[in-house]
């Protein structure tokens, strides 16, 4: 089993996207996805400076439209190699981090490609204005061990909003708060602030709720064709329909990637797949899962290392 895993905010860098608009394709599809999600993405994904595309509204359907872009052209290069539908049921699942998860949603069939963006654009907007009313963030807490991680986030009034394996947790919160943790940092830990707007999963985010759940109920869903898995428990996802319910709550609800992985790991996982912006997940991964090749799809040039390693598993 190889998995495509979508990655989350936080992983777009300025200029990610220059070599992918090269080609006309992947030019048009953002455009319309720019379209979409009421975003700008060719000059945020070509132009734009880091603290431009920080910004959540920019950042999130940023990072949805590039992972489906990457995805399309693997795609294209699969069905070049011969792999066809039943192929590539049998042999790949998806999964996504955050906000990566509608990325995986249009991976998957459960949501249109359209649909995917245009979501994301309303997401991304809806919590840029909930993490406005009050100063919050998200620290990553790496090493240490994980009880003792846990019950120092706890004890500092935070959120473990992100348990994302590998030795990773982050905490989300009011930022006087985060930085009392990293003044105490649990013993073999290490606290780094993120580059993120505010305590995203927490209940500081509950504004957005109703605000995407309005936008997602008249959206059209079809169950699974690939394999997907949910960042609720790391369980496999049966329904469209309730995974669209998923992707609404988990605004305000913690990711739970470390579940995904030991899903991951007990379906059979042989190799592991980013796509762009790629680099955080295979990170992660190459920690929690030791010894699974991984292939990070940075540009157009990655392609050929992930085809084979699928071809390599079909």
């Amino acid at each position: 089993m190889i998995v495509i895993a979508c990655p989350g905010q936080g992983s777009q860098t300025p200029g990610f996207l220059t070599d992918w608009i090269a080609d006309s394709a992947s030019r048009s599809f953002l455009e319309a996805a720019s379209e979409a999600s009421g975003v700008d993405l060719v000059r945020h994904g070509t132009q734009s400076d880091a603290e431009t595309i920080r910004a959540t509204e920019i950042a999130q359907p940023l990072i949805v439209a590039a992972a489906i872009l990457s995805w399309r052209a693997l795609a294209a290069r699969l069905d070049g190699a011969g792999l066809d539908a039943t192929t590539l049921g049998a042999t790949v699942g998806t999964a996504g981090h955050s906000v990566g998860e509608f990325a995986a949603a249009a991976i998957s069939g459960v949501v249109s490609e359209t649909d995917a963006v245009r979501l994301v654009g309303v997401r991304g907007r809806a919590m840029a204005e909930a993490a406005a009313v009050e100063q919050t963030g998200m620290s990553a807490v790496v090493g240490g061990v994980e009880a003792d991680v846990l019950s120092a986030i706890e004890a500092a009034g935070l959120t473990a909003a992100n348990r994302n394996g590998g030795g990773q947790i982050v905490a989300a919160g009011a930022l006087a708060d985060l930085a009392k943790l990293g003044e105490s940092a649990p013993r073999g830990a290490r606290v780094i602030p993120l580059q993120v707007a505010g305590a995203f999963h927490t209940s500081y985010m509950a504004s957005a709720v109703p605000v995407l759940a309005q936008a997602a109920e008249s959206t059209a869903v079809s169950d699974p064709w690939l394999k997907l898995w949910s960042n609720a428990d790391g369980g496999l996802v049966t329904s469209g329909a309730s995974f669209r319910d998923s992707l609404v709550s988990q605004i305000a609800s913690p990711v739970r990637w470390d579940s995904c992985m030991e899903s991951f790991q007990a379906a059979g996982i042989t190799g592991f797949i980013e796509l762009t912006p790629a680099g955080a997940l295979t990170g992660i991964a190459k920690r929690g899962m030791k010894g699974i090749p991984s292939v990070a799809v940075k540009t157009p040039a990655d392609l050929d290392a992930a085809v084979q390693l699928i071809t390599d598993a079909a």
